[in-house]
């Protein structure tokens, strides 16, 4: 990757976390500017990411794709920033996956090689873009979805139009009836890959992809449905291969999203399609997880997949959201200064974690399970307390939040810090 496009960024004022009246200071430089969340050199309400909670979740990733033998094209629509991508590549990643032309724009433009498009490649100006980048870079790798008939026709006439000079890939997608796109039955299916046969030399078939996240919930993953629906992948993919509609190359297989990887890896080790193949994970939020449903996914993964006690103790949060208590109005009461505007609260309200009283040089102290947040507004967190909690106004609490994509998505940029807060460096996003 390419991230030479970030030393033109500054961080002003008028950036959410920035101080009023604060210098402009280039991104790539705000880890050298001695700056400390608890000291108060930022302004709050401030989300952040924990680098030694980065570090370890990417070295447990890391640990499971060499256990299990899969490979990950993590889906960008997480965190969106380019900094985060090329860590996750470094990592080895096999690709990076995102789901609309705009990311795509996003992840053209800092170089990223190969993409899987996963969502359905609709519209003159999505479509056009793809074909001039193919056209315009051979070392360009993508792999868009289909799941109608209409819809490779669609692509193969603006194939013919663009004429990118060699095929546009793409994966046949199986869906979960009441789910989200994808062919609901084997019948259907192979229409689609004898569609996309006939259409070569414009489109290659180059595997089969689903999305079983829709049948994940609050208590998790609907196992024997999951199970159900890799089989109906798996069965799509031998399909395909008797008939002879892949074209040539390893076939890509995918599936997994981050609730259900171990799922993933048990169901397709030992596949075998007669030819090679290789299996892509997609999850987009092994990297911060978060303090509600992903951190308790995580921990139904290690119970029903005892293989992954070996990689030690699985991914942990890596995003806080810190504010001010701002008011104490009733007993057992804190307002705190951070709302629906700066967390996501579709999946779970936050999680108070640990407060700090400005000045002082202690650690910040844990917060336990009897403070709960119990109303989230547009700027106003409601904090129950304990009798008698510690807490004044001006203190600084810090919460776990819920739902890592939609927690970034409603910040610019988010420093990283060590575990003492120390900012070592601030990452960009592009929402």
């Amino acid at each position: 990757m390419d991230l030479s496009a970030l030393e033109r960024v500054a961080l002003t004022a008028e950036e959410k976390g920035m101080p009023a009246g604060a210098k402009a200071v280039p991104l790539l430089a705000a880890g050298a500017q001695g700056w400390n969340v608890l000291r108060e050199d930022l302004a709050f309400p401030l989300l952040l990411l924990k680098r030694s909670a980065l570090a370890h979740n990417a070295a447990w990733m890391r640990g499971f794709l060499m256990k299990s033998g899969l490979r990950i094209a993590p889906h960008g629509k997480t965190p969106m920033a380019p900094q985060l991508f090329a860590r996750q590549l470094d990592d080895g990643a096999w690709g990076l996956t995102c789901a609309t032309a705009d990311h795509l724009k996003v992840y053209r433009r800092f170089g990223v090689r190969r993409v899987l498009f996963a969502n359905q490649l609709v519209g003159r100006h999505a479509i056009g873009f793809v074909l001039d980048e193919l056209r315009r870079d051979p070392g360009f790798d993508f792999y868009g979805l289909v799941d109608t008939e209409a819809g490779v026709v669609a692509l193969a006439q603006a194939a013919a139009v663009h004429d990118p000079g060699r095929p546009l890939q793409v994966l046949l997608e199986v869906g979960v009836p009441g789910g989200r796109t994808g062919c609901r039955t084997l019948e259907d299916a192979r229409k689609v890959a004898r569609a996309v046969r006939a259409a070569m030399p414009r489109l290659a078939l180059r595997g089969v992809e689903g999305y079983e996240g829709v049948l994940v919930g609050p208590s998790g993953a609907d196992i024997p449905r999951v199970n159900a629906f890799y089989d109906y992948l798996i069965e799509t993919a031998r399909a395909c291969a008797d008939e002879g509609l892949f074209a040539a190359g390893e076939v890509v297989l995918s599936a997994g999203c981050t609730a259900t990887i171990d799922l993933v890896w048990k169901r397709f080790r030992g596949l075998d399609l007669g030819r090679p193949h290789g299996t892509v994970i997609r999850s987009g939020c092994y990297l911060t997880t978060d303090s509600g449903r992903y951190g308790e996914y995580f921990e139904q993964m290690r119970t029903r997949t005892p293989e992954l006690a070996a990689l030690g103790e699985p991914p942990r949060p890596a995003l806080e959201l810190w504010g001010y208590v701002s008011s104490m109005p009733e007993p057992r009461t804190a307002v705190l200064t951070f709302g629906r505007r700066d967390c996501p609260y579709d999946k779970g309200l936050p999680v108070p974690a640990r407060r700090h009283r400005p000045g002082s040089n202690a650690a910040p102290e844990a917060l336990g399970p009897d403070y709960a947040i119990k109303q989230l507004h547009d700027q106003h967190a409601v904090m129950e307390t304990p009798d008698g909690a510690p807490l004044r106004v001006g203190d600084l609490v810090g919460v776990g939040v819920s739902h890592p994509c939609a927690a970034f998505e409603k910040w610019s940029w988010v420093p990283v810090v060590d575990d003492d807060y120390n900012v070592v460096e601030a990452v960009k996003t592009y929402f």
